[in-house]
Parts: structure tokens; C-alpha cells; sequence
């Protein structure tokens, strides 16, 4: 019985090339992916221009309530800390959203204004809560001890990490200058509020308010550009 001659196969390439639907698909997949993607970075940088709305206006009461524009109560005591952990929002959506083009430099400075910050929160709670209800013989003796040299720490390691978060967002580029200037000028009272008259704390409270709120609706204003 004659064998029957096989019919030769083509041979199958490995390499699959999609069709023009499914290249279509695939494109209609990752917008859908960059824009679900691009929601919540929108959202972050937006409640970070919250935040920093919110910690303009506590330093804003801070500086009334000093200059005596408005009464010192429980209540203006307890806002206080608040501006500095509202401000670390806003630092935050400013680094992930600039400053981490600073790279390694970026990152540093971002750590230290960062614990900087947050070391302050302690400080405005000491001050507002603790020596507002003690006699100054008592104050002066707390500040010879240890908790005078953390206070100085805290104070020094703000202002070191303010400047060199600004510096970062500098060198990162996209932020406006004239605010970081404005936002590192009035740091400067605050963290030497031990060693400049009153007004200058005042003015220093007003300008830091002030640049504050003009990076944080800076930052609203840009929150979708720098989603993408």
C-alpha cells in the first residue's frame, strides 16, 4: 500500500505580532492605567495645597494672638502646634511632587525638614501649653536644664533643614522662587525667637504665612500638570 506523502507544515514564526485591534486594546489599557493612576497623585498634591492653606492662616492666628490683635485663649493655644503638622503636609507634596528631582541631595533635605518640623510641633507645645501656665522663675529653671538645650536643637535643626529643603527645590527647578525666599526669610525669626525682639517673630510668623499660602495654591494650580 503506497505510503501517503505528508503535507509539510509552514513552520510557526515564535515571535506573535498583535493585530491592529489588539495594538488598539493595549493602547486604550495603559491610558486607562495612567489616567486611574493619575487620580490620587492629583488628590495628594491637592490636599497638600489644603494643608497648607490651613497652616497659613493658624500662623496667621499665631501672630495676631502675639501682637494682641486677638485674644489668648484655650482654644488659640491648642491651634498653635497645628500649623507645623499641617505644614508637613504640604512639605510632602512639595518634595514628591519637586523635590525628589533633587535626587540624593533632595531626599536629605526632605528627611531633615521633615523630622525638623515635627521636632517643632514639640516645641510650639511646650511653649503654648506648658510655659503659658507656669511662672517665669520655673520657665527659666526648665530652660537651664535639658529641656533649654532640646529647644535649641529643635530650633537649629529647623532652620538648617529649611534651608536646605528650599536649596533642594531650588536645584529641582519648577517651584517659584520668590515664595521659597519669602518661606526661608521668615523661617529665620522663628528658629532665633530666643534672640530677635518680638516684632521681628511677628513679622517672621506673617511672612512664613505668607509664602506658605502662595506655594500652597501654587501647588493647587499645578496639581494635574504634575500628576502625569
Amino acid at each position: 500500500m503506497p505510503a501517503r506523502t505528508a503535507e509539510p507544515r509552514r513552520p510557526q514564526s515564535l515571535i506573535s505580532f498583535p493585530s491592529p485591534a489588539e495594538e488598539a486594546q493595549h493602547k486604550e489599557n495603559s491610558t486607562t492605567v495612567r489616567s486611574s493612576a493619575a487620580v490620587p497623585s492629583a488628590a495628594l498634591y491637592r490636599l497638600a495645597s489644603v494643608a497648607g492653606v490651613g497652616s497659613a492662616l493658624i500662623l496667621l492666628v499665631n501672630a495676631a494672638k502675639r501682637s494682641a490683635l486677638i485674644a489668648t485663649t484655650d482654644l488659640t493655644q491648642l491651634l498653635a502646634p497645628v500649623a507645623e503638622i499641617l505644614a508637613l503636609g504640604l512639605v510632602v507634596g512639595l518634595f514628591l511632587g519637586f523635590g525628589r528631582r533633587a535626587g540624593l541631595f533632595g531626599t536629605i533635605a526632605f528627611v531633615i525638614n521633615f523630622v525638623a518640623l515635627a521636632s517643632l510641633v514639640g516645641v510650639e507645645v511646650v511653649i503654648n501649653l506648658v510655659f503659658s501656665k507656669l511662672p517665669l522663675i520655673t520657665i527659666i529653671d526648665l530652660r537651664a536644664g535639658p529641656l533649654g538645650l532640646a529647644l535649641v536643637v529643635s530650633s537649629v535643626l529647623f532652620l538648617l533643614g529649611t534651608l536646605a529643603f528650599v536649596i533642594s527645590l531650588v536645584v529641582a527647578r519648577g517651584v517659584p522662587r520668590i515664595p521659597l525666599a519669602l518661606y526661608f526669610i521668615g523661617a529665620v525669626p522663628i528658629a532665633l525667637r530666643a534672640f530677635v525682639p518680638e516684632w521681628a517673630l511677628d513679622l517672621g510668623l506673617v511672612t512664613l504665612a505668607a509664602a506658605i499660602a502662595w506655594l500652597a495654591g501654587w501647588l493647587w494650580m499645578r496639581a494635574e500638570p504634575t500628576s502625569r
